[in-house]
């Protein structure tokens, strides 16, 4: 079997947790499952099966389990803290188009108000944390509640591309050879790209955006005019995001081969889309039913 193939429980990667108070604050520290000493997310010997982790949580009154990150494993986990009202299940705008785009296996968090999400991936190690969000794929440890966010897959799922978007999005591009950032958002969109694509069909413009979608360039004096004014109203739902806005341009019938082949005009025709500096701010809740399923922790 293959570490591809592999689930988390099949590895011996996973710790005990236990609440404990440092510098005032509440804090999730590792046990050992096998030697009740305090563990290491990044000394294996400290670490044991996913059964003796949840034996040792029943026997030893551990608050919970978790599982250790490492290289070796194909696996990486995305924390999104304190956006789920636990009273309400409301879960706040900015979370939803994450949860959509990765859309794997995704559980509540041991507070009853974050969430985590697993994929199958590798990330960036320079890029990991900013604001209420935290990715890693090797040397933390994420808790393991088994509260599965009914609505998304019950499985881990492959999400490379869509991590490495996310990414993107979140912390930004890294800077390339030149010292040129293709993408430093200011904020995080809280939509979906669906939930852009049908609020720009029924805004005061929905009438131009739809033509525009569907590839038609009537009223404007060249192709290029009809790239700009599209790019232009993407800009104003996805925000200053140059990757997002390439992936949403290319998803119309105005995408062409001089679009995907010229990195020059798309970049500058982008640019001067975001020039304006106006997008939108707006949010909504969503409510999602919680469920217990998938991953039994005792």
């Amino acid at each position: 079997m293959t570490a591809e193939t592999r689930n988390p429980q099949d590895l011996r990667q996973w710790v005990c947790w236990h609440l404990e108070q440092r510098d005032g604050k509440p804090t999730k520290v590792p046990y050992s499952p096998t030697t009740g000493d305090r563990a290491s997310s990044t000394d294996p010997k400290t670490w044991a099966s996913y059964s003796e982790a949840v034996r040792a949580r029943r026997e030893r009154g551990y608050c919970g389990v978790g599982f250790v990150f490492t290289p070796e494993d194909d696996f990486a986990g995305v924390d999104l803290d304190g956006c789920l009202n636990p009273v309400t299940d409301e879960i706040e705008a900015w979370t939803q188009g994450i949860i959509e785009e990765l859309n794997s296996y995704t559980e509540i968090s041991p507070s009853g108000m974050g969430l985590h999400i697993l994929v199958r991936a590798q990330l960036s190690p320079e890029r990991n944390r900013k604001g209420r969000i935290e990715v890693y794929d090797r040397g933390r440890y994420f808790t393991v509640t088994g509260w599965h966010l009914a609505g998304t897959p019950h499985t881990i799922e492959s999400r490379q591309e869509q991590l490495e978007r996310v990414a993107q999005r979140v912390f930004g591009t890294p800077e390339s050879a030149n010292g040129r950032k293709k993408s430093n958002p200011k904020f995080i969109s809280e939509l979906s790209d669906k939930e852009i694509i049908e609020k720009a069909s029924v805004a005061d413009n929905g009438g131009k955006f739809r033509r525009l979608w569907a590839g038609d360039t009537s009223g404007y004096t060249s192709d290029s005019e009809a790239d700009l004014a599209l790019c232009s109203i993407l800009a104003f739902w996805a925000g200053p995001d140059e990757v997002r806005i390439d992936r949403l341009f290319r998803q119309s019938a105005l995408c062409r081969k001089k679009w995907i082949r010229r990195s020059d005009y798309r970049e500058r025709t982008i640019r001067q889309a975001l020039n304006r500096g106006e997008y939108w701010r707006g949010g909504r809740l969503k409510t999602y039913a919680r469920k217990r399923e998938v991953i039994s922790v005792g």
